[in-house]
């Protein structure tokens, strides 16, 4: 096993910008981000030409096992992390049995601790009766409530119920924002004759506003710190802006690059929950992610089968799979003038790790976990189902052409994807969570410390 390497020649993503220096990791950790051209090291690697990331630490993804694994698994998931260049993931809590107490998700982290590639975290999901196992729950990054849209017990849609979680807890808590009520009345005013165009009005704007603006509020009275899942209209924004002190939201790639006008050349593909919106939702999304007032980007990976998609509407099921492509869809924006390779890192591994106090994560800084992602941002590749890793084998994104790969992911030092293929071992750890950072903003310039390994 190679215990050190240097990557020579590179264009590095550092916290303070980029840079054209050598990278030296020795043990599974970086111990120098401008070592010398000459230094000893097990494997060399010239990377005169790509560009050195962070890791890419995705926090919001279904991976399905326990109960569902027909559609996914965590070894097959995480495949498909470390070949989009996702070396940590934080996964939801709606598995069968859904992760409602310490129990559940140590089962979770231990079926993860035999199967997953890359490092993993597992939140814990509220019910309107599981107070008292949120109180106590341990190592995980966060509390998720499904305020709308869940099956069986995770909706929590009671007020009471809601005060309590947010006023008796001590971890973050992040939530799907669609309003129940408004829901139900848009679909029984819609009626029964319905397609999946029907899907954006059913789900529409106002789901979102409403329980969005009533969780923002919760999270203000209790001072308590609050993730707003997959923002998915520009209405949301003033929301979430005028209070960048204790909440922090997220954009998915579907809700930047997918509309209304495209369910008639995806039809089901796209069918998501929360909805996508119009082509000025997803201008404005973009806009605000590049403002700052969208901090993260995570995919919200939720993997069906075509058979499960491809049924009629509303019996469809919501969801698509997102993790391996995500990186390159990013970087094609990059090469075409829409971002910039540093505010890449920022949202997709500096971000999500500081707001789930992640710890030892998401920079290229000395004393942090050798978790790196090689990209050739030249490289034109076009996705094809065959050649996803995702065991349902689709992407909505399918024939699209991109420019900028992953082509070499390291975790904890080791490599997990190179030369289109991914590890069969498991090098990677359960993550460690320090909530005293205090949240992410929390900081004048948004780059705060936070603590190594």
């Amino acid at each position: 096993m190679v215990q050190s390497f240097l990557v020579r020649n590179a264009t590095v993503i550092l916290p303070s910008g980029r840079a054209e220096t050598n990278v030296l990791v020795e043990n599974g950790k970086i111990v120098s981000i401008d070592a010398s051209a000459h230094a000893t090291a097990s494997e060399v690697i010239d990377a005169k030409g790509l560009v050195l990331f962070p890791g890419l630490v995705d926090d919001q993804v279904h991976f399905r096992e326990p109960g569902l694994t027909h559609k996914e698994d965590l070894h097959t998931a995480s495949q498909a992390c470390a070949a989009g260049g996702v070396t940590s993931f934080l996964e939801m809590p709606n598995t069968k049995p859904s992760a409602v107490n310490q129990s559940l998700v140590e089962d979770k982290y231990t079926i993860a601790s035999k199967k997953s590639i890359v490092n993993f975290g597992f939140y814990i999901g509220a019910t309107p009766s599981n107070i008292d196992s949120l109180r106590s729950v341990k190592g995980v990054p966060g509390i998720k409530i499904f305020i709308g849209s869940s099956t069986g017990d995770l909706l929590v849609d009671d007020q009471d119920a809601l005060e309590r979680i947010f006023a008796e807890t001590s971890v973050p808590i992040c939530a799907h924002c669609e309003d129940e009520s408004t829901v139900i009345a848009n679909q029984a005013r819609l009626g029964n004759d319905l397609d999946v165009s029907h899907h954006s009005q059913i789900r529409d704007e106002r789901a979102a506003v409403i329980a969005t603006r009533r969780a923002i509020d919760l999270a203000k009275r209790h001072n308590h710190r609050f993730h707003v899942l997959h923002v998915s209209s520009a209405a949301e924004i003033p929301l979430i802006r005028d209070h960048a002190d204790l909440i922090t939201a997220e954009l998915c790639p579907h809700h930047w690059h997918f509309n209304t006008g495209d369910y008639a050349r995806l039809g089901t593909l796209i069918q998501m929950n929360p909805s996508v919106k119009s082509s000025a939702d997803n201008a404005q999304l973009w806009q605000a992610l590049l403002d700052g007032h969208i901090q993260v980007i995570a995919t919200d990976h939720s993997p069906h089968t075509l058979e499960e998609k491809r049924q009629a509407y509303p019996k469809s099921h919501s969801g698509l799979p997102a993790v391996e492509n995500y990186l390159a869809l990013l970087l094609d924006r990059a090469s075409r003038g829409l971002c910039t390779w540093e505010q890449i890192a920022r949202w997709t591994s500096d971000a999500p790790a500081r707001v789930w106090g992640i710890v030892g994560k998401g920079r290229i800084q000395v004393g942090y976990d050798a978790d790196l992602t090689l990209v050739d941002p030249n490289q034109i590749r076009t996705i094809e189902n065959a050649n996803q890793f995702t065991k349902v084998k689709w992407s909505p994104w399918a024939g699209e052409s991109l420019r900028g790969w992953a082509v070499r992911v390291w975790v904890g030092g080791r490599t997990v994807f190179q030369d289109g293929k991914v590890s069969t071992s498991q090098p990677a750890e359960r993550l460690q969570f320090d909530h005293s950072l205090g949240g992410f903003w929390r900081t004048s310039d948004g780059v705060g410390p936070r603590p190594v390994a």
